[in-house]
């Protein structure tokens, strides 16, 4: 069973917390998307009202080991104190005598923000010593940061071995009720969107969820591959023909399963993906050679929000098309305000499709937005994430 950070004593306690505070930045160095940072707010507070000495400890982009001052923390610790109302440091660095003595000026209620983990090749590696040293700043271990639960890092993994008392965050348990409502005890219909670029990424996900699923929706690139492996001509679009056999095997698997298995019956095309190429709409099995799908079409978006009419619980990964470019953004727009206006329970996962919700303007409308794309992915194929499996029962 996991423990939950309202299960744990906090007061006056040194609390080292994982948290997810790897936003995207302009050139700037300007936050243009705090969802993340946002999302952690109800453990941070929890904690500070608590009156815990609060260590918080994230990564940013991937430095590999190095020092990359334009991927520092300092832009998070600067939203989140705006966010709190109060000023929350950045330590210089994650582990050594420096952040030692910023950890022991702590006062109950105050909290700092530790350097990039992956400043340190010993984060990624989940080396034991620089788990430990980590370790040593705090006395409580709580895991808020779904979108890295799926990594056996050291932040996440190797650090909890050296605590007694850990526990997850409000963040990370929302994340797995959502999930556990969608795809264990959901109402029905359920009906999955899956979209992207590769049948191979959402493979095991498929795979995972088609005896549990009424309806399943597949869009994006990854639909050329289940038309051209039933023989249809898909131009110069992006298809995996070794993937060929496979397709045809989940579609003959989710017929006599029962399930009802919805491809694009037509598509936006060009010869190119840039913002303005030339394009037009044909029914999928006339793309002429040299043209490429990169959109669902008028009447497959048609089908697709039909098929959402009746549902009661949806979950979606993956734009149905190339929605940064106004030209090819058209289906998953009309998507987005579909799934908006369901009354079903409606779980959006995967940073694409995240970026797709709020360009509609349909994000309040979505009754769960995960902040974890691979991690959301990996539960949807059913895998176990190293990050809670620490806090089920230790390392």
């Amino acid at each position: 069973m996991i423990r939950y950070i309202d299960e744990l004593d906090l007061a006056g306690k040194k609390v080292l917390m994982r948290v997810d505070f790897n936003v995207p930045l302009n050139e700037a160095l300007e936050i243009t998307d705090d969802h993340r940072i946002r999302a952690a707010l109800p453990s941070v507070r929890y904690a500070l009202e608590k009156g815990a000495r609060l260590i918080l400890c994230s990564h940013m982009g991937k430095p590999k080991g190095q020092r990359v001052e334009k991927l520092s923390l300092k832009p998070a610790a600067l939203r989140l104190s705006e966010l709190l109302g109060q000023q929350v440091p950045l330590v210089a660095d994650c582990i050594g005598p420096e952040v030692q003595a910023a950890v022991e000026a702590l006062q109950p209620g105050q909290a700092v923000l530790l350097e990039n983990l992956r400043f340190y090749n010993g984060e990624t590696k989940d080396d034991p010593e620089f788990a430990k040293a980590l370790a040593s700043l705090a006395e409580v271990y709580v895991n808020d940061a779904f979108a890295v639960s799926h990594r056996a890092h050291a932040s996440v993994h190797g650090v909890v071995k050296f605590f007694k008392a850990y526990a997850a965050g409000f963040l990370l348990k929302n994340e797995l009720a959502y999930f556990e409502r969608a795809l264990k005890a959901p109402e029905r219909p359920l009906v999955a969107i899956l979209g992207g670029s590769k049948v191979s990424t959402k493979l095991g996900a498929i795979q995972n969820i088609l005896p549990k699923v009424n309806k399943i929706i597949i869009g994006g690139a990854m639909a050329n591959t289940f038309w051209a492996a039933q023989g249809v001509s898909m131009g110069s679009s992006l298809v995996e023909p070794d993937l060929f056999e496979t397709a045809r095997y989940l579609v003959s698997e989710a017929r006599q399963a029962g399930v009802k298995f919805y491809l694009p019956v037509d598509v936006v095309i060009a010869q190119e993906l840039k913002a303005d190429a030339v394009n037009r709409i044909v029914p999928v099995q006339e793309i002429p050679d040299g043209w490429m799908a990169l959109d669902i079409g008028p009447a497959t978006t048609q089908l697709f929000c039909e098929a959402l009419e009746n549902a009661r619980t949806i979950v979606w990964n993956g734009p149905v098309g190339a929605f940064e470019m106004p030209a090819f953004s058209a289906g998953t727009m009309a998507l987005a305000h579909a799934v908006g206006a369901s009354s079903a329970l409606t779980i959006v996962g995967g940073g694409d499709t995240d970026a797709a919700v709020a360009k509609a303007g349909e994000t309040g409308n979505i009754s769960y937005i995960s902040t974890g794309g691979g991690a959301f992915l990996d539960l949807l194929e059913g895998k176990e994430l190293p990050g809670i499996l620490a806090l089920t029962e230790g390392v």
